[in-house]
């Protein structure tokens, strides 16, 4: 089980090379829940220019990911069984801040949702709701 207390959150964000290339960072971590933020920018574009669904799914994904990883026992790992996605609107603005919760926490597996928000000058839309079937799988120290 990874600490609860944010530093270790974000060192454990730090292991993942495409999350670090994304700019992914968490700012928020407890039992069970995570907060993350992306900065957008110009490389985090489709050709329409809003953000790609598949940034979002990857930062949904990964923050899910660690709010059950929070919980896990030790010396298991937390790896995506299954994702949904729904994307609600086009994200455009300054950031993306994403709240994921682990809604029941288990042995072999965990559930988790998210929210991903679009923020610009103190204004958040949801544009994107997710959910996680979480696997734990035993890895060695």
């Amino acid at each position: 089980m990874i600490a609860l207390d944010l530093p270790a959150v974000q060192r454990f964000f730090d292991q993942a090379p495409f999350i670090v290339d994304l700019g992914v960072q968490a700012v928020a971590a407890g039992a069970g829940t995570v907060t993350t933020v992306l900065s957008i920018e110009p490389r985090h574009f489709q050709h329409t220019g809003q953000v790609h669904a598949g940034v979002m799914a990857t930062l949904a994904d990964h923050t899910m990911g660690a709010a059950a990883q929070t919980q896990a026992p030790a010396g298991h790992w937390v790896i995506t069984a299954e994702l949904k996605t729904s994307l609600l609107r086009p994200a455009q603005g300054e950031r993306l801040v994403c709240e994921a919760v682990v809604i029941k926490a288990g042995l072999r597996l965990s559930f988790t949702e998210a929210e991903v928000y679009a923020a610009s000058q103190g204004q958040r839309k949801l544009v994107m709701k997710a959910s996680a079937t979480m696997a734990l799988v035993p890895h060695k120290e």
